[in-house]
């Protein structure tokens, strides 16, 4: 057993039921402080772009480059840019945000592993999350659209969350780009061919929410271009509770 699984397993250790339904009970308490907080700091921080992608990539590799380069170029277009707060892709949308003169916002989560946040964020913008789905209401509510990088599980994880809202209307149409032709197009090839072709599980349309661009200042474009001619260029958060 690895000193991470022992840290996981000492956090889920058995508890009886008794306990189990007191800490349900103020567990509400510590989810209405988050949602309370997120919501104070990030109703101010004006138009953002999230950016979702691997904490495991490494300073100087080409993802984490790119997602440096269209961080920077999007502060350049008037967004700010919100991350998970931590390293790799996380860090690197940071310090194009912080390079650029941006915003710069993390959303970081407490892991039994303990990740910690990157040095770019700023340092009003700086959230600690103790739940997963809090921190997936503020990358969502208050981003204008969404860039992509490769990724694992968690970014998954939030991709086909963005794309399930906008696709049942509990969110309006917003960017989402994929950056990274390489790396994405054998999953669009199994929606296109899968998901889509043999068991019909999506509709042909459906395939328009997600491109897949490869060059930042196209990236840029298609946010700017989406505002333009679909959005009305109205910026604002995506939802009221």
């Amino acid at each position: 057993m690895t000193n991470d699984d022992r840290k996981i397993r000492e956090k889920l250790q058995q508890k009886t039921w008794n306990e189990i339904k007191t800490n349900d009970s103020w567990a509400i308490f510590k989810i209405m402080a988050e949602f309370v907080e997120g919501y104070e700091k990030l109703s101010k921080i004006g138009p953002c772009v999230s950016i979702f992608g691997s904490a495991r990539t490494k300073p100087g590799e080409e993802y984490y480059e790119l997602s440096e380069e269209v961080a920077f170029k999007l502060t350049q277009n008037g967004y700010g840019v919100i991350t998970g707060g931590g390293p790799g892709i996380m860090e690197a949308g940071n310090k194009g945000a912080h390079r650029g003169k941006g915003t710069s916002v993390g959303l970081n989560i407490e892991l039994p592993f303990e990740q910690t946040f990157n040095s770019y964020i700023d340092a009003d913008k700086n959230l600690d999350h103790r739940y997963f789905f809090v921190r997936k209401v503020m990358f969502v509510k208050y981003a204008q659209a969404f860039v992509v990088l490769p990724g694992g599980f968690g970014t998954l994880d939030e991709l086909f969350e963005v794309l399930t809202l906008i696709q049942t209307k509990k969110i309006d149409r917003v960017p989402v780009v994929l950056l990274g032709t390489s790396y994405w197009n054998g999953l669009r090839e199994w929606i296109v061919s899968t998901m889509l072709g043999e068991e019909h599980n999506i509709n042909p349309n459906d395939l328009d929410l997600m491109p897949v661009l490869d060059d930042p200042d196209e990236v840029v474009k298609y946010i700017s271009d989406f505002y333009e001619e679909e959005g009305d260029g109205v910026l604002q958060p995506n939802y009221e509770l």
